[in-house]
């Protein structure tokens, strides 16, 4: 080994300690992350002196494969409940941030409106031996839980449709603050009149979301009328629908909080069909904070949800996982949540 090699793999071995991606150790042995992932899989195409740089470093930072690990293929799986374009693509982008970085492709799959993906998902993720799974809006069943576990492959759900319990690893974001920090807003802007458009009951964060609504109201003294809450899907056309309902109310609310910005567009149209202005007549806010909410007319408030923050830190967690051999214990972390003020609310009219 040259004078450079032994003076870069001194100071690596002062750091022996400390925790290192793959994006680090390729920067410190001046090749790409795909490099570092070729020689941990044992890869023929790396020339030798690049090799024995990128070995001396993974053993100085102490970096170590199970056998399993060594036939791991160079993947990420993530499964999603449903593929919604704008959602789905701030998650795909989180999670390919962190796998690019680590010389990683992505898979993707859906379980079709299934909460938690069937046998055969389970079987052929098995036969991929990805470094890790991410499940979002979704979960395992007992059965696949165990052929996961039985094959050293960890997993890690993202915005967990049901609790996932207290043994499953899991990111989620402060869905009760932000559902209570968007109905306090328009609480003082002076509505008394507030409605809800929910997500699907079954799911934990749409629940979580309207009892934030609740909170607030029950704080701010004024009474909570289930009749002006209805039951949505997530999707634009329950926006729509729901909107319409609401808003030919006799006593319509002069205010609503949509449990996604999905449905808050499909209130924009509902509130355009019956010649209702933005705020004027009816302030608007979302949830989420999908690129679209900046681009509408007049652009959303609506509460931010750091979508691509979440999967970033789904797919780190899973991958960390990974590296202890399961020893890890069980995570669960929520992002913060926050409000971002633009244009759909005002004050009541007059």
């Amino acid at each position: 080994m040259g004078t450079q090699g032994t003076r870069t793999a001194a100071r690596s071995t002062a750091r022996s300690t400390q925790t290192a991606t793959l994006a680090e150790i390729a920067r410190e042995a001046g090749v790409s992350a795909p490099t570092v992932s070729k020689v941990l899989n044992g890869r023929a195409d790396v020339a030798p002196a690049t090799r024995t740089r990128v070995e001396e470093l993974l053993r100085a930072y102490g970096y170590r494969r199970r056998r399993a690990e060594a036939t791991r293929s160079p993947v990420i799986d993530l499964v999603f409940h449903e593929l919604e374009s704008a959602w789905a693509m701030e998650v795909i982008r989180g999670v390919e941030n962190v796998a690019r970085d680590e010389g990683l492709s992505v898979v993707l799959s859906e379980s079709a409106g299934r909460l938690t993906p069937g046998r055969t998902w389970a079987d052929q993720v098995a036969a991929r031996r990805p470094h890790g799974v991410i499940l979002v809006l979704s979960g395992l069943d007992e059965s696949g839980r165990a052929l996961l576990t039985s094959r050293s492959i960890p997993f890690v759900v993202m915005d967990p449709a049901g609790d996932p319990g207290d043994d499953v690893p899991s990111i989620g974001a402060t869905n009760w603050h932000g559902g209570l920090a968007a109905t306090r807003h328009l609480v003082e802007l002076g509505h008394t009149r507030i409605g809800a458009i929910s997500g699907p009951s079954r799911m934990m964060c749409s629940r979580a979301r309207v009892d934030g609504y609740r909170a607030a109201l029950e704080t701010a003294g004024l009474p909570v009328d289930p009749g002006l809450i209805r039951p949505g899907n997530f999707h634009h056309d329950s926006g729509y629908r729901a909107g319409l309902e609401l808003l030919r109310l006799p006593d319509r609310p002069t205010a609503v909080f949509a449990g996604n910005d999905l449905q808050a567009l499909g209130l924009y149209e509902a509130a355009r069909e019956l010649g209702l202005r933005i705020p004027e007549d009816l302030s608007v806010v979302g949830f989420d904070d999908l690129p679209v909410a900046r681009w509408v007319g007049p652009p959303l408030t609506t509460v931010r949800q750091p979508l691509t923050e979440m999967a970033e830190a789904a797919a780190k967690l899973v991958l960390e996982l990974g590296r202890a051999q399961g020893a890890s214990a069980a995570t669960r972390v929520e992002l913060a949540t926050s409000l971002v003020v633009r244009s759909s609310t005002g004050a009541p009219p007059a």
